[in-house]
């Protein structure tokens, strides 16, 4: 508690301290917005904003929060993400308590710095926190949506629930599709986006790690990779493993080759929530 009392404090304190300098770039999709409702091009905005970079069809989905004058919309949209925040802390802490506070602490300036920006990553990360919550279709379409907008939490597919796996490749080909209908601008979005030129390391995309807590806290032994004998046990499991394959494949290769078909494919079923069980 100590921990987290601190890392808030020092968060308050300087989103405190930054004022009306902060939140630019969620002025950044509230002005894309508003701009696209009156014909112009949020890609290549005039005055003080930052170029939406999203895809084309996403502009719809931030327009019920960018019709609200901008004071509403960010405390609306920092108060949201906050919120989320903690009910995310809450969960996690009521199930590891020590190890959400250090990794709280680890991830405290990418928390901070999405906070103080508005930028989309950390309620992107949360999503996916709370598709193990929602149900498949609807953790799939969370999970979808962040990896289109931004591709980083594409790796935490391997994290999603079976079935949420199924639905998320779903929804991500209807994302894919609903870009290639919309193909003018979605190049003109590309453009946009790989015009910034050299960018910094992004540490605000460590938030990401956040969204793998609920699979993460709910292994029987989530910090087991931390231990030497973990990965010397694994690599003795890989030696056997493979030693019984040659063995099989010496006596009877057709039916070697036909029993790694029917593992694998059982084992892929399972993985996508396909098998009987699933």
């Amino acid at each position: 508690m100590t921990l987290l009392i601190v890392i808030f404090a020092l968060a308050a304190a300087g989103m405190t301290a930054r004022g009306e300098a902060a939140g630019a770039d969620a002025r950044a999709y509230w002005a894309g917005v508003r701009i696209w409702l009156e014909g112009g091009d949020p890609y290549h905005p005039v005055g003080p904003f930052l170029p939406y970079v999203y895809a084309p069809w996403m502009l719809p989905l931030f327009a019920p929060w960018a019709l609200l004058p901008w004071e509403v919309a960010w405390f609306v949209w920092r108060g949201a993400t906050i919120l989320l925040l903690l009910w995310s802390i809450r969960w996690a802490y009521t199930l590891r308590p020590l190890p959400t506070a250090i990794l709280l602490v680890l991830l405290a300036f990418p928390i901070a710095a999405n906070l103080d920006t508005g930028n989309i990553n950390l309620l992107l990360a949360l999503g996916v926190f709370g598709a193990a919550f929602v149900g498949p279709r609807l953790g799939g379409f969370l999970w979808a949506l962040a990896t289109w907008m931004k591709w980083v939490p594409a790796v935490l597919w391997l994290v999603l629930l079976p079935r949420t796996r199924t639905w998320g490749l779903g929804w991500l080909a209807i994302a894919a599709l609903l870009s290639l209908a919309t193909l003018p601008l979605t190049i003109v979005q590309l453009e946009a986006l790989f015009g910034f030129g050299p960018r910094p390391i992004r540490l605000d995309y460590l938030v990401f790690i956040w969204a793998a807590v609920p699979w993460w806290w709910t292994r029987r032994d989530p910090f087991a990779f931390l231990r030497l004998s973990w990965w010397r046990s694994r690599i003795v499991a890989v030696g056997r493993h493979a030693r019984d394959w040659r063995g099989r494949f010496a006596a009877d290769p057709a039916d070697a080759r036909a029993t790694a078909r029917r593992v694998m494919g059982a084992r892929v079923r399972a993985f996508l929530g396909l098998s009987a069980g699933g």
